[in-house]
């Protein structure tokens, strides 16, 4: 009797055990279920970083898994008084070895209004500060000696350097009578101190070769691409001002202003007879504009469609958006991604924004002013550490709402990426997430969670992210 009860008993307990633990994994799954929406593979490609192509030099500086970040070396009115130059080689170490692997300079030559000129009104392709014209002789920036100083220098750290390309429009000519106008216009530049690539009238719109091109840009003269004189000028001559600037002058890229106002061809003529990286700056946020325009320019371009929807998920507190389209998803090879730089800043959310474009895919630019004024230089370094060394291979979005958004860089060549998760609420958020890694001990790199979880068989883990705030996780090695 007792022996019967005894087995009663431990057939009970076992099946009391059994439910315990089909509600144990049935409460486990839910929470998995809780946080889980359909994964969804946003690029598809080989994995490979994105690359600008070699250095100038052997140097201490070498590009990691994730591929390179490069600097906006200024911002609009920077100081005068020809100091800059120098200012940015002083930082370029610094730079370096934080992980920077390339440096955007303002446009370097002289300008209509000499040494207070930005550069974007250009006169002489050919004045790096050397000539004494349009009232000084310097740029804003300094003298050529002072330029060349400071590409030497990056080049030693192994940095390369873009120079910002104005050809849409000159400014600074001498007065003229023009007979496609009927009237006087200052489109004589016979005169420039240089000597290199004289114009008059027949090299602006509109003259013998039409009225008008793409677009023109305020009030300045048009220059004229389909001119033959001007192409030679800019890229098919051994002294065009785009071999010049790269043979002699030693840049080794470019980023073109207003592409808007001429027609993607330049910028691939350019690009197919010069060499160098190519990025250009068409402000629009319709991604297949972007799209269209890089394929056919045969060039990046800077990826506004995800700046505006940046500014939309973490200053109006919709993170969903980031599900949208953007260029970096198009094309990851052609698409360049900012957070802010001299022309625009309307993010104020900076850091999550910072912590979105150094964990996906594109080529990051920092700001200037962001970096070493006005954020957490601490921070952004270990954001750029986490880019290079951990953000590799294709993104697979996880799961979004209103505040909270995750994704998972999912590894190239032997490197397991990582899975990024940025938190625009005012409470610590945890979630269940699927990870390629099963029975991994993981860790955040960025320092913010305390927590060194481990995946699941089922590669499943729970991770955690502060209030206002983003943590980025990866195998702890």
């Amino acid at each position: 009797m007792k022996k019967t009860h005894f087995l009663v008993s431990m057939l009970v307990l076992k099946i009391f055990n059994a439910c315990q633990n089909n509600d144990e994994n049935d409460n486990d799954n839910l929470r998995k279920s809780e946080s889980h929406t359909k994964t969804v593979n946003v690029t598809t490609h080989d994995g490979r970083p994105f690359s600008t192509g070699s250095g100038s030099v052997a140097g201490k500086f070498v590009s990691g898994p994730g591929g390179g970040v490069l600097m906006q070396g200024f911002y609009w009115d920077v100081p005068e008084g020809g100091t800059w130059w120098n200012v940015v080689k002083d930082k370029l170490t610094a730079w370096s070895d934080s992980g920077i692997g390339a440096v955007w300079l303002p446009p370097a030559s002289k300008a209509q209004n000499g040494a207070y000129s930005m550069g974007y009104d250009p006169t002489d392709y050919y004045d790096f500060g050397n000539f004494n014209q349009n009232g000084s002789t310097e740029t804003r920036f300094g003298s050529r000696t002072e330029l060349e100083a400071l590409i030497t220098k990056a080049h030693a750290e192994n940095m390369q350097v873009y120079a910002d390309i104005v050809i849409n429009h000159n400014s600074g000519g001498q007065s003229q009578a023009n007979p496609f106008t009927g009237t006087n216009t200052w489109t004589d530049f016979s005169g420039i101190a240089s000597g290199k690539f004289p114009r008059s009238y027949n090299d602006f719109y509109k003259n013998s070769y039409g009225n008008n091109d793409e677009g023109a840009f305020g009030g300045f003269p048009d220059l004229c691409h389909a001119n033959p004189y001007v192409q030679d000028w800019l890229w098919g001559r051994d002294d065009s001002v785009g071999k010049y600037y790269k043979n002699v002058m030693k840049f080794d890229g470019w980023r073109f202003d207003y592409v808007k106002g001429f027609g993607p061809w330049v910028v691939n003529s350019w690009n197919s007879n010069v060499g160098g990286f190519s990025v250009g700056e068409l402000w629009d946020s319709n991604v297949n504009t972007l799209e269209w325009w890089a394929n056919n320019a045969n060039s990046s371009v800077f990826d506004f469609a995800a700046y505006y929807k940046m500014d939309e998920a973490f200053d109006n507190g919709n993170l969903n958006v980031l599900n949208d389209d953007m260029m970096w998803k198009r094309n990851p090879y052609k698409a360049v991604t900012f957070v802010a730089n001299h022309d625009t800043d309307i993010i104020n959310n900076k850091m999550p924004a910072y912590a979105y474009i150094l964990t996906h895919e594109g080529y990051p630019t920092i700001f200037y002013r962001d970096y070493e004024e006005w954020l957490n230089k601490e921070r952004l370094n270990n954001l750029i550490w986490i880019h290079n060394n951990k953000a590799t291979g294709t993104t697979s979005i996880l799961y979004t709402d209103n505040d909270e958004y995750i994704a998972r860089r999912n590894g190239y060549n032997g490197n397991p990426g990582l899975v990024v998760y940025i938190n625009n609420s005012t409470s610590w958020q945890e979630r269940w997430v699927e990870t390629n890694w099963s029975s991994q001990q993981m860790k955040d790199f960025t320092g913010h969670s305390s927590w060194y979880p481990t995946t699941q068989g089922d590669k499943w883990v729970k991770i955690q992210c502060p209030p206002n705030s983003y943590s980025i996780w990866s195998l702890n090695q």
